[in-house]
């Protein structure tokens, strides 16, 4: 059985001193606020971190709550959020979710898996990490630096993230669900990278079967 705490620990030390993932961030300039942190996932799909941070902080500055973005029309959000990854898209999605979320929800963000799944532009890894920032209900978020790096050391043996997230769930301890995406994101964008991963600083190189690795640094 895996020791998860000294395992995260010492992720999590290789990575003292380096920047939260942008959602992280917002979430923790406003604890368990579910609204910022959907409008912020949403923004952060196939978008750098430090542009999706400027790019939330200028939008929820004009429109923290669902009304307010509402009210602002799609140029005016694509303004706002430009360069993010398909702007115009989201700019369309985050509209629609506004308004989904005043027509059906009250205009407060629901605290429900399937519900947030019928929102425009949301799929599993956002819901989820809604669900772990934005109310603190353990959830296991899984986008391709969780999928890599868990198949990389061996933890699940799977060819989605989807699955992945399952086969997490009969591994993985629940208190470790939510950190365990924060930890993975950031080990992934700075150590466990997609090619030429930095194995010889890795506390965790000895025991990693390096799974689909190649060259190495």
């Amino acid at each position: 059985m895996r020791d998860w705490d000294r395992i995260l620990k010492l992720l999590k030390g290789r990575l003292e001193g380096a920047e939260l993932p942008s959602v992280s961030v917002v979430a923790r300039e406003f604890a368990q606020d579910p609204f910022r942190i959907l409008v912020s996932t949403v923004l952060s799909l196939r978008t750098k971190d430090k542009v999706t941070l400027e790019a939330s902080q200028r939008l929820l500055e004009k429109a923290p709550t669902a009304a307010a973005l509402l009210s602002l029309t799609e140029e005016e959000i694509q303004t706002l959020i430009y360069p993010v990854g398909f702007y115009r898209v989201k700019a369309r999605n985050l509209k629609q979710i506004a308004f989904q979320l005043i027509e059906r929800f009250q205009g407060e963000v629901p605290a429900d898996r399937q519900l947030l799944l019928s929102l425009p532009g949301v799929g599993r890894k956002t819901a989820n990490l809604v669900l772990n920032l934005g109310f603190g209900i353990p959830a296991i978020c899984v986008d391709t630096h969780v999928h890599r790096i868990s198949n990389r050391l061996g933890w699940v043996c799977t060819r989605t993230p989807e699955q992945t997230e399952y086969a997490l769930m009969e591994v993985l301890p629940q208190p470790y669900w939510i950190p365990l995406n924060e930890v993975l994101v950031a080990y992934g964008q700075r150590v466990c990278t997609p090619q030429s991963p930095f194995c010889s600083t890795c506390p965790l190189e000895q025991e990693c079967p390096k799974v689909g690795v190649g060259r190495r640094r």
